[in-house]
């Protein structure tokens, strides 16, 4: 492990909900299914006592929440349901957990629920539903949310103590395991985490390896068991966000000129804290800013995958267009060489 005791401060400054200032990203490579939780395995038995000062993370909604004991497990694990747009209609970066993400790394309170369908509807009890729920729910208040219209989830922006939350997040948005220790591109929701919070987060690159021989995606059976006694690694490189003069904190100071006009343009004092405007979310302006803000992101990682020692990648590997030659082909062995799995 390289750089931990620079994050463990990190965390000791972050120890207090109240003194927060700022939200945290952790952002690196996907190169096993167990990548989260294997690499907060890393921490110190102490800060995985605190629910508060622990990470959150995007889990698949399809496969961590298809019913109510998972919805139970991977909530109290401090994710959140993911609609995946490779395998659900509702996927994207603008369903309903990326709003919730937003607000995550904000602080509370959030008055207004996303949107009128958005809320979440009464709780379905029934073991074969995911619905879960808090004491304080209510069909159309912010502690509760829904991803589809249907189903329930507690929100847990709205409460102070997960203010300016961390957040951890594999913007590959799968396993990707490369021969050459490549990356896929990288999507776009990485972006919003940064552009929209009310104060620019501390955004901590990190460099995973090894995991890729504990579960390989060619692994036979059992396949559900980790191969044990292999050797793993996790660079965590140094913050690249916060209050500094970083690229981060220019681009979201354009962001905010672009809501300013939108607001103007629209004559209104804006929407709820992560809801958009349709301009906010297609106009040519948000879109370039999306784009810049997600190519720095993956810069970021790979400054720090370059000083573990690894060589340049082409650059056509962060380029959407290069990956399009897959084809239709999401999973399995791939022609460069490479494996590509669900999560």
């Amino acid at each position: 492990v390289h750089g931990l005791e620079r994050f463990l401060r990190t965390l000791d400054r972050r120890k207090d909900p109240t003194q927060r200032r700022r939200g945290l990203i952790t952002v690196s490579n996907h190169i096993c299914v167990m990548d989260d939780p294997f690499i907060w395995g890393v921490l110190p038995f102490s800060y995985q006592l605190d629910p508060n000062n622990h990470r959150w993370a995007l889990a698949a909604h399809d496969i961590c929440f298809t019913n109510k004991i998972f919805s139970t497990l991977f909530s109290l694990g401090q994710t959140l349901p993911t609609h995946r747009i490779g395998h659900s209609p509702l996927g994207g970066l603008f369903q309903p957990t990326m709003t919730e993400a937003v607000r995550l790394m904000s602080h509370p309170p959030f008055t207004t629920p996303y949107s009128s369908t958005s809320s979440a509807p009464p709780v379905d009890k029934a073991l074969s539903s995911p619905d879960i729920t808090d004491p304080f729910s209510s069909p159309n208040h912010t502690y509760t949310y829904s991803t589809n219209g249907i189903d329930t989830f507690p929100a847990p922006s709205a409460y102070d103590t997960r203010q300016y939350s961390w957040i951890h997040v594999f913007p590959e948005g799968r396993v990707h395991q490369h021969p050459q220790k490549m990356m896929r591109y990288f999507k776009w929701g990485i972006a919003r985490l940064i552009l929209e919070p009310d104060e620019c987060p501390d955004i901590i690159p990190m460099w995973l390896e090894g995991n890729v021989q504990i579960m390989h995606e060619a692994r036979e059976w059992p396949r559900f068991v980790p191969r044990i006694g292999k050797h793993c690694g996790v660079w965590f490189g140094n913050n690249v966000g916060g209050d500094g003069s970083t690229i981060f904190n220019e681009l979201r100071r354009q962001w905010q000129e672009l809501v300013a006009e939108d607001e103007k343009r629209e004559g209104r004092r804006g929407f709820a804290m992560g809801v958009l405007s349709d301009r906010l979310k297609y106009g040519e302006k948000a879109v370039a800013l999306r784009e810049e803000c997600t190519r720095q992101i993956r810069a970021a990682v790979l400054a720090v995958r370059r000083k573990r020692g690894l060589p340049d990648e082409d650059p056509k590997q962060g380029l959407v267009e290069t990956w399009r030659q897959e084809g239709g082909k999401k999973e399995g062995k791939m022609d460069d060489g490479s494996w590509v799995g669900r999560t």
